[in-house]
């Protein structure tokens, strides 16, 4: 069915039609759904019972239907029954169905054609991102983004705190009692308490994010900042994987994972995203980044049930999108991460330069020693380092030419 086609077409022809047209795809929208809105005004609402020859669809309807209790568990958390298909939420929201299927998309969620699955809380979100573009506050890209980001990271939350949280209250402890069952009258209880330290805890980190965006020298320093970003790489996880079986090799992944989190956020650090055997963190000051490089080391050294550590850092220009990081500075840290050597931490040149710039470590020994010389000398405090470079082989690094790496450690 053509654009034109669809204009001139029935009310349940339109709808489909927006369904299956794909994104960017040229459609009149305006005039279609005024026609449809009139349409669906017009039609005469129709019993089940007084459509007899429909009963061979309506039943293959029923199969599809959810469990009675997935389905009250669903309004519990959504707070809403479901009342609308995505061309009438659309309608009740004020926008076009494009526009909506977009801010869907972008949340995570699959395409459901025209199924009467959405509630009043799916019309109001839509509502208050078309709301936010209307008034100037954000671009209709910015919104996707913003749904897309928040759609992402509130994913990933909603499958741990399932797989790995509630999975595990819900165990049936009583004969006749499925997982289901036990699992409503928890979510009843856990729900609003989650929902606000979630709230809670995303406040206090758009604080700290908002915080270090104002301290930012001019606009461009805001999204292409100089960072220090670190790589935390576990030596032989693919061996690994074929020796342990699946239930230690997650317990493994999830040690590795807490202990990183925990000691990137204790020294002031940024914990970017995890991969499993990798950790990608990042930090204002290149000291900090040292301080946790070296941590994670230490403490994986003296855990037995852990492999060995590489760790690789580099200093520079990062763009940040999403949560995420980018860019040259980025990739050079992922590459001395897999040249380091074991239990060991490699950073650059400009990460080396950096720690020399703000008093952290010296350029070579020989100029601490000089200047603690000088010092005592002249009867005052030599000046204290925490850490201690020293230069390695330059080496070429696939895909960023030859660099000269440092092994960083502490200062004796």
């Amino acid at each position: 069915m053509t654009a034109d086609d669809a204009g001139s077409g029935t009310a349940e022809e339109r709808e489909a039609w927006d369904a299956a047209a794909p994104d960017g795809a040229v459609r009149d929208t305006g005039a279609r759904e005024s026609a449809a809105a009139e349409a669906l005004e017009e039609a005469p609402e129709e019993a089940p019972d007084e459509a007899p020859d429909e009963a061979p669809d309506e039943a293959l309807e029923d199969e599809d239907q959810p469990d009675p209790i997935a389905l009250r568990l669903e309004q519990l958390i959504l707070g809403a029954e479901r009342r609308y298909t995505p061309f009438q939420a659309a309608r009740s929201a004020g926008v076009s169905v494009e526009l909506a299927t977009r801010f869907w998309r972008a949340m995570g969620f699959a395409d459901i054609g025209q199924a009467k699955a959405l509630t009043e809380a799916d019309v109001l979100a839509l509502r208050r991102l078309s709301g936010l573009v209307e008034a100037g506050l954000l671009s209709e890209p910015m919104a996707i983004q913003v749904a897309r980001s928040t759609g992402q990271t509130s994913a990933r939350l909603a499958d741990w705190q399932i797989d790995s949280f509630l999975e595990g209250l819900t165990d049936p402890q009583e004969t006749g009692m499925t997982r289901t069952e036990i699992a409503y009258p928890l979510v009843e209880l856990l729900l609003p308490e989650l929902e606000e330290f979630l709230v809670y805890v995303y406040r206090r980190q758009l604080a700290a994010a908002t915080g270090r965006v104002v301290q930012a020298a001019d606009d461009a320093e805001m999204v292409d900042r100089r960072l220090a970003v670190g790589f935390a790489d576990l030596v032989s996880f693919t061996r690994l994987t074929r020796r342990l079986e699946e239930e230690e090799l997650g317990e493994l992944v999830e040690a590795f994972e807490t202990t990183a989190a925990d000691l990137v956020a204790a020294h002031g650090g940024r914990l970017i995203k995890t991969l499993g055997d990798e950790v990608l963190y990042a930090a204002d000051d290149a000291g900090i980044a040292a301080e946790i490089g070296l941590r994670l080391i230490e403490t994986l050294t003296h855990d037995e049930t852990m492999p060995e550590l590489r760790v690789g850092i580099a200093f520079g220009t990062v763009t940040t999108r999403m949560g995420d990081v980018f860019g040259t500075t980025v990739n050079l840290a992922s590459r001395l991460t897999s040249i380091a050597p074991k239990n060991a931490v490699l950073v650059d040149g400009a990460f080396a330069e950096e720690l020399s710039r703000i008093g952290e470590a010296p350029v070579s020994e020989a100029e601490a020693a000089e200047a603690a010389a000088a010092a005592e000398k002249e009867g005052e405090e030599p000046p204290s380092y925490r850490f201690a470079l020293q230069p390695m082989w330059q080496r070429p690094v696939r895909g960023l030419g030859v660099v000269e790496p440092w092994l960083l450690s502490r200062r004796a």
